[in-house]
Parts: C-alpha cells; sequence; structure tokens
C-alpha cells in the first residue's frame, strides 16, 4: 500500500501483510526510513528491524519467562514459534513485529491526505494468545498530511481483565546524504532508565548529564529515557540534523517512554516511542513501576506518533 502527497514529494510505502509496517518514507525521491532490501519481501527473510516496526502486545524485552499481571504469572511458551529471544534467551519486541495477520480494514484520501486503517484481532489465535492471555484488538492507521506522516493506533481490551499496555515503535531513521558524524540528535529528556547487564530496567531512573542537542560523531545510544519534556501541546519532539536537513517525531503523551538506539558503525538512529519503560509489567508488580498504563475491560487506549522533515 502507498499513500503519496504529490504537493509536498512524499510517498510511503506499508507492508499491510508483513506486520502492517511502513518501510518507505520517501522525501523527494529519498527514504528517510532505513531500509535495506529491495522490497518488502526483506521482512519475511530476515528477523533485523528495518522501516517502522510495530512491538505489541509489550515492546522491548520480558525477564523472568514471562508475565506477572493481576496477581498471576503467565509463562511465556517458547515453543509458540511467535517469540523473538536475544543473545541472553530473553523475549524480546512481542510478537507482531513480522506478523501476517494484519487486515485492511479501510482506506480513504481527500484534498489534503491520504490514509490505510489496519486491522488484527489477537484473540482468534492461539500461537499469539498463549503467550498473552488477553483477548483484544489492534487497529493503525497511517495517515499522510501535508508531508507528515501520522501512525495512529487503537488498543481495544475486549477481555474480562484490566490489560496492562507496554505496546511501542522501533522506527529507524537516516538523513540521505549526511554522514552520522556530522549529525545532531535533539534527545529533550529528564530521566535516564537504568538497567542490569541485559539492558533490563531495574526500576531506578537516574537524571540525564548530557544536553538536549548532542552531536552524534561522538555519543552512542541503546537506551531508555522517561520525564519527556513537552511542548505546550503535551507533545515531545524528537529530532536528527546535519547539513540542513532534519527528521523529527512527535510522540503523543501516552508514549512517556523514549529508547534512543544509534549503534557504532550505522548511518542510523532510532526514537523509539514506547508506552512503558523495559519489563515495565513486572516492575508494576513489584512494586516498581507505578506509572504504567492500563485498559479497562471494553474500553480502548489510543495514540499517536508523527514523522516530519525538512530540508530534504
Amino acid at each position: 500500500m502507498r499513500l503519496t502527497d504529490t504537493a509536498s514529494g512524499v510517498e510511503v510505502a506499508i507492508a499491510t501483510s508483513y506486520g502492517n509496517r511502513a518501510f518507505e518514507m520517501k522525501v523527494h525521491g529519498d527514504n528517510v526510513l532505513y531500509y535495506p532490501f529491495e522490497d518488502a519481501s526483506g521482512m519475511t527473510t530476515t528477523r533485523s528491524l528495518n522501516g517502522i516496526p510495530f512491538l505489541g502486545p509489550w515492546a522491548n524485552r520480558v525477564a523472568g519467562g514471562g508475565v506477572l499481571v493481576n496477581g498471576k504469572k503467565w509463562p511465556l511458551n517458547q515453543d509458540s514459534g511467535t517469540l523473538r529471544l536475544d543473545a541472553n534467551g530473553l523475549a524480546i519486541h512481542g510478537m507482531l513485529w513480522a506478523s501476517t495477520l494484519w487486515k485492511v480494514a479501510g482506506t480513504g484520501h481527500d484534498a489534503n491526505s491520504a490514509h490505510v486503517t489496519s486491522r488484527l484481532e489477537f484473540w482468534k489465535h492461539p500461537e499469539l494468545m498463549t503467550n498473552w492471555p488477553f483477548a483484544h484488538e489492534y487497529e493503525m492507521t497511517h495517515r499522510l498530511s501535508n508531508g507528515v506522516l501520522e501512525v495512529s493506533t487503537a488498543v481495544m481490551n475486549i477481555s474480562s481483565a484490566r490489560m496492562p499496555v507496554a505496546v511501542g515503535f522501533h522506527p529507524y531513521f537516516n538523513l540521505p546524504g549526511v554522514p552520522r558524524d556530522e549529525s545532531v540528535a535533539r534527545i529533550p529528556v529528564r530521566s535516564h532508565v537504568e538497567t542490569d547487564t541485559r539492558l533490563v530496567a531495574t526500576g531506578e531512573l537516574k537524571p540525564v548529564d548530557f544536553p538536549t542537542q548532542m552531536s552524534l560523531k561522538d555519543h552512542r545510544f541503546d537506551d531508555g529515557f522517561t520525564d519527556l519534556k513537552p511542548g505546550p501541546d503535551g507533545r515531545t519532539v524528537f529530532s536528527v540534523e546535519g547539513g540542513g536537513k532534519s527528521i523529527d517525531v512527535t510522540y503523543g503523551p501516552k508514549y512517556p517512554v523514549a529508547v534512543i538506539f544509534a549503534p557504532p558503525g550505522q548511518n542510523y538512529i532510532c526514537f523509539e516511542p514506547m508506552a512503558a519503560v523495559t519489563n515495565g509489567i513486572n516492575l508494576f508488580a513489584e512494586g516498581k513501576y507505578p506509572p504504567l498504563q492500563w485498559i479497562e475491560p471494553g474500553e480502548t487506549w489510543h495514540e499517536s506518533f508523527w514523522v516530519s522533515t525538512s530540508g530534504i
């Protein structure tokens, strides 16, 4: 599926059948998303992430072999074929980052925008429910309007118990034609999420000790942050800029956590909108993460983030 804004020169390609993932956001022909493949087939031939994958029903890592929620421990079933494990054997990034279960629910356009909405009925799939025992559904809309991409996500809880919210996204951005060493990142945060050696959050926060704007020449990141610095509209803007070009990623207020991933030797940076800190569900059960968000039975959680560019 392709969304096109001719006036601004922006075109977004979405693999609605493979993880419902945007894998191209071309601005005047240059892709601002890191996607090292010629077409959407790369999402089924590799376990590496790229583009804008959705991480659900949890983002990042789950420790302890499962989740402790509503007073009960739900172990993860590694034989289900739906889990992705990291180098330490921890389940990471949920089960939907390359799912083929999304169905297009609707499309539309007007003079200023175009959109596609996809739906995933999680509760219909036993191989998913075995690792997340909450009947729920997702509805995601990618909307391109005036050159800005909005990714809007709704999570509907149709179970009889309240459900924790720990979803997120892992977008990969690169400034076309601008080397990493010539880029500056804007990271408007106040607190660093402390982790153990497995990159699992401990529940401890520490004040950040760096300025909001940082050169990427001398800095690398694989870190979580919270206590974001929103603007008057309640949204927080992260950005990477260089060579007169910039990419802005704007978080809605229900994404209170940002994971920043900018590894050495790569020319991309990830500004990851997260609904909770890593392992936030288990930390809540331990009394270490009170801000965990919940969806009551019959209710819906929804939030958006936006991607815009300039100078490209």
